[in-house]
Parts: C-alpha cells; sequence; structure tokens
C-alpha cells in the first residue's frame, strides 16, 4: 500500500487545525529532528502573518503547495521553519524533543539548549535559506504525522505586536523544552 504524501493527509485544514496537527508529528532535517512539540498558526487574514498583505517574492512559499516549507529570516537573523497549509496559511515550528542527530545539534549550536525556540531549532536542525519551497515529504526535509492525536496545550501566541490574543499557539502536554511556558499550565515543563 503506498503511503498518503504529506500535503494529502493536511490538505484543507485551516492554520489552527495544521499547528494542532502538527503536535506529535516526527520532523527530519537531513537525518536530524525529533518530535514537534510546540506550534503557532498564521492565517491569511491574520495582521501577524506574513501573507496578510498579499503574495510577494519573501512569502511566495506560503502561497505555494501545502505541505511545503516557507523558510523565513526573523529581524535579520535567526531563520524560522513554518509548514505552509492553506495557500496564504502557515504553522510555525516552535519547538521539537530532540531525539536524533544530538552531537550534530549540539556542534551547530555550541549549547545543550537545542530546539527550544524557532531560532534555536532551524540552527540546530541545520535549516537553510534556500529550503524555502521545499516539500516536506522529500529526501532532505521530512514530516511524518503522529498516528493519533496527543493531549495538547492552547495558548495565545508570543513575540508578535498584532492579534496577541488568538488562541493559536498549540504545545504537547507535559512536554520539556518548550520555547515558553503556557501560562496556568502546570504540565508546562521549560527548559
Amino acid at each position: 500500500m503506498t503511503p498518503v504524501p504529506f500535503s494529502r493527509q493536511i490538505a484543507g485544514l485551516d492554520a489552527p487545525g495544521l499547528a494542532r496537527r502538527l503536535i506529535g508529528a516526527r520532523l527530519l532535517v537531513r537525518g536530524v529532528g525529533g518530535i514537534v512539540i510546540e506550534t503557532e498558526a498564521y492565517a491569511q487574514d491574520d495582521p501577524a502573518s506574513h501573507s496578510f498583505r498579499g503574495p510577494t517574492p519573501r512569502n511566495a512559499a506560503m502561497f505555494g503547495p501545502a505541505g511545503h516549507a516557507y523558510v523565513y529570516r526573523s529581524y535579520g537573523i535567526h531563520l524560522c521553519l513554518n509548514v505552509v497549509g492553506r495557500p496564504g496559511e502557515a504553522a510555525l515550528i516552535r519547538a521539537i524533543a530532540p531525539d536524533q542527530g544530538l552531537e550534530i545539534m549540539r556542534t551547530r549550536r555550541g549549547s545543550d539548549q537545542l530546539c527550544n525556540g524557532p531560532g534555536r531549532l532551524t540552527q540546530a536542525l541545520g535549516i537553510r535559506p534556500e529550503d524555502d519551497g521545499a516539500p516536506l515529504d522529500g529526501p532532505d526535509l521530512t514530516i511524518t504525522l503522529a498516528s493519533s492525536p496527543p493531549d495538547l496545550l492552547v495558548g495565545t501566541r508570543i513575540g508578535i505586536s498584532k492579534a496577541q490574543d488568538l488562541p493559536w499557539r498549540f504545545g504537547l502536554a507535559g512536554a520539556r523544552g518548550l520555547s515558553r511556558p503556557f501560562p496556568g499550565s502546570e504540565n508546562s515543563l521549560h527548559e
């Protein structure tokens, strides 16, 4: 039986649905990675989203095929990795629980804080600007969804100045290594 392509598995999910679905998925970048434990959703009609004003050369991947990467540079410093869903919608990968290629990640980071935050995560995984638009079921970048939905933490997005009140940040309940704790959650262990 032929496996269903990642793009078809997420087809039709809105941005929050995609961000929720990615929790518990396995993310591998050139053989290095782990389990997705924190995401944030960004929709086209969302003033905090890069797609809010429509397509540009910088955000073209957000309007491309579902199941591809949208990689951008934040504050001119850190790369961020997003999963494209419906046109103009994506889910930011904020943190993973790393479990494959740990020594490579430690060398890249020069630290034991590996993947608890979008900039740390992309540095540890070796995400490159040229990964923008790459399929997430290809030879270099792969996401394998969890077979069953895990218990989730839900909160408002962080690190943005617009639409801060939307409950579009999701985390794996009980996970260590989130970028920040979820308010009011004792399960939200933070490293």
